[in-house]
């Protein structure tokens, strides 16, 4: 008897998604717990899985809108690799057609600027591990395509053969030039709540430096005992979460929202660490950073990093934070105004650290300064708290021993 694969529940709030694309082709053996699709929704992009191994019947096209519930495959536990034959090989590892085989290997990074240019991945000499490839790869192979052969020498007219623009790039213009591409749910959702956020907020961004020598320090001094004993790095990260759950201490009208015209005042932190992902921007939380030590945080910064990466974030891990923090240091941004996650009152953005002249003690000395930004809600926050919290953050920064002794 066939066993129906399913859109599984994705919480109360999800009702539909995109079956972004599948893992599998129609009548492939699969394995039990296999990944067999993607699902993209407003909020999250999971994975389905086969519940049992069998061979499967594929019943709805990738990037179709789906609803929880629904069939969109069935599996037929009777056929196992055998039966179906030795020219039938799991996909992730058949070796025709190659296109199937390379293109479910790729990062998601990969797969997206396939889909973008029309470049099969299998037709790019891969220069990652085992020959794979990577996205410099592609993004090489979509130049060379774009550009065309070069003359051999001064003078010389390109071939008559030069490559024609390509035609399997999502709706293309005549000139090559540009595609278009479908938002997905989730970057659809992601702007509608940006822009929802600065609608409703009265929203204000005052900023201040930090001095991260000290922080820079300590950092060099113990890494090595920290990732002995530990097994994860000491990053910048969990010095910042530390510091801010000191200022939201100190000034605990930040660690608040609005709900109508009531306010809700928050006795917990947990606290939303955003992370760039392929599928966009996700802010998990980490829960009670309180009651946890550095290591703990770093551990849980890290796990939730690589889950948001691989797809495998849930809607729960998103959900209940007080406060965010954003790194838009790590790509080399010196200052920006970042947006507040509603219904949260304020988020906390770093930037690069760089070295810069700055006084001290009467004396001009060169430090690693980092500027912060901290945007708030002004219907709830005033502008004498805002700077107390910021300023308590800056402390704790430059004087880490704070964050040990709770001072």
């Amino acid at each position: 008897m066939a066993i129906e694969v399913k859109i599984p529940p994705m919480g109360e709030s999800i009702t539909s998604g995109v079956l972004a694309k599948w893992h599998v082709k129609h009548g492939d053996v699969v394995k039990k717990d296999q990944v067999l699709f993607e699902l993209e929704t407003d909020k999250i992009t999971s994975e389905g899985t086969a519940e049992a191994a069998g061979q499967i019947s594929l019943k709805v096209d990738a990037g179709t809108e789906v609803k929880i519930g629904q069939v969109v495959a069935s599996i037929d536990p009777a056929v196992s690799a055998s039966d179906a034959g030795a020219a039938a090989p799991s996909p992730r590892t058949e070796s025709a057609p190659v296109t199937g085989a390379k293109h479910d290997a790729q990062s998601p990074a990969v797969r997206r600027l396939a889909a973008e240019t029309g470049i099969d991945p299998a037709s790019v000499a891969g220069s990652g591990k085992a020959g794979r490839v990577t996205k410099g790869d592609m993004m090489a192979a979509a130049d060379t395509a774009t550009a065309g052969p070069r003359p051999e020498a001064k003078g010389e007219k390109a071939p008559a053969s030069t490559p024609v623009p390509l035609a399997s790039s999502p709706a293309p213009l005549a000139s090559g030039r540009q595609t278009r591409v479908k938002m997905t749910k989730l970057r659809q959702t992601i702007a509608n709540r940006l822009v929802q956020a600065q609608h409703q907020a009265a929203m204000l961004t005052t900023f201040n430096e930090a001095d991260m020598s000290a922080i820079m320090a300590l950092r060099a001094k113990y890494q090595d005992d920290f990732v002995k004993k530990h097994g994860v790095k000491l990053g910048f990260m969990s010095f910042f979460v530390k510091a801010v759950v000191n200022a939201l201490k100190e000034v605990p009208g930040i660690n608040a929202q609005i709900d109508g015209d009531t306010i809700i005042q928050n006795h917990y932190y947990d606290i939303g660490v955003a992370v760039s992902t392929d599928k966009g921007l996700m802010v998990p939380v980490i829960r009670d950073c309180d009651r946890k030590s550095m290591a703990e945080i770093e551990r849980d910064i890290a796990d939730a990093a690589k889950r948001a990466r691989d797809g495998k974030i849930t809607l729960a891990d998103l959900e209940g934070g007080v406060f965010t923090i954003t790194n838009g240091g790590i790509f080399g941004s010196l200052l920006a105004t970042p947006i507040i996650n509603a219904p949260q009152s304020a988020i906390l953005g770093m930037h690069a650290i760089k070295e810069r002249p700055i006084a001290l003690n009467g004396q001009v000395v060169i430090r690693p300064m980092m500027y912060l930004a901290l945007s708030y809600d002004h219907r709830l926050v005033d502008g004498k708290e805002s700077v107390t919290f910021l300023v308590a953050v800056k402390n704790a920064l430059e004087d880490p021993a704070r964050l040990v002794l709770g001072a």
